[in-house]
């Protein structure tokens, strides 16, 4: 069964990301535990704590159906020692707050070289920073997203994220996110049911459907392998509905969180509706 959301606001509290997914009739959901542009957010309290559990409970959204991101502020990869470290003590904070809510995931983009050291070097550095977190938490899954591969940003082959899961030193506790908008403007064709399976199938092979813990969603404003990150709403982008329609008849993509981060959040209920509709019978 298919689990399909939005990336919500949790303006106001996080207690109300699960009153907003309610609303457009979400089944998953995503979320900023804290504000993703600041470093440093105050610690939630019980009440705030209490509030989102007796939230989520009402809406009936699972736990693991909710793939909360980390700040877009963190690199675990950084070049620099110190601006590193500092990455690594608030994602570690990011996932204690998971911790505190319930919740069993948490999404982030691995980390850019800055054209400093090597996608190598970048690659081991986010690693040790992964295991470092693996260390000093728990109960939460660590879930890395793949990406466009824009500027200095690394995660945008297969073969990069795993090598994140291969390194890893827990992996019962480390998974992948997919953005589907990332995946086509990295180089991944996926338009047809041929190329889908052609595309799907590699992943299997390099990264492996059981470490899929949840995806986004999004149709791509640019073409092909531009490796320029700007999603589209569903179908009227260069990936049309016919990517989404294999997507939802996937039978291993059952049971997770699948977030819509597409532009236009008026129409999120509809689009929810729309990626329901293809599902064939």
């Amino acid at each position: 069964m298919k689990y399909i959301g939005a990336h919500v606001s949790a303006s106001g509290g996080v207690f109300n990301a699960p009153i907003n997914a309610v609303n457009i009739g979400a089944k998953a959901f995503a979320l900023f535990t804290k504000n993703q542009r600041q470093w440093v957010a105050k610690p939630l309290d019980e009440e705030t704590i209490s509030k989102f559990k007796k939230e989520l409970e009402k809406s009936e959204i699972l736990p693991k159906h909710v793939l909360p991101h980390d700040s877009y502020l963190i690199n675990l990869g950084h070049p620099e020692l110190e601006k590193r470290e500092k990455s690594l003590e608030a994602f570690i904070d990011e996932v204690k707050r998971c911790e505190q809510l319930g919740l069993d995931r948490l999404n982030f983009h691995p980390g850019s070289h800055l054209n400093q050291i090597s996608e190598e070097q970048c690659l081991e550095l986010i690693s040790q920073s992964m295991n470092e977190v693996l260390k000093r938490t728990k109960d939460v899954t660590l879930v890395v997203e793949n990406t466009a591969g824009q500027g200095s940003n690394l995660g945008y082959k297969m073969e990069h994220l795993a090598y994140l899961i291969e390194n890893s030193i827990d992996k019962e506790r480390v998974g992948v996110c997919i953005d589907t908008c990332h995946l086509f403007v990295s180089g991944y064709d996926f338009r047809s049911v041929k190329t889908y399976q052609n595309t799907m199938n590699t992943f299997d092979t390099i990264v492996g459907f059981k470490y899929l813990k949840g995806m986004h969603l999004n149709d791509s404003k640019p073409k092909l392998g531009s490796r320029v990150d700007r999603h589209h709403s569903i179908g009227k982008g260069e990936l049309g509905l016919e990517a989404f329609k294999c997507i939802m008849n996937d039978e291993r993509i059952d049971d997770i969180p699948m977030v819509l981060e597409t532009i236009d959040e008026s129409i999120w209920a509809q689009e929810i509706a729309l990626l329901y509709s293809l599902i064939e019978k």
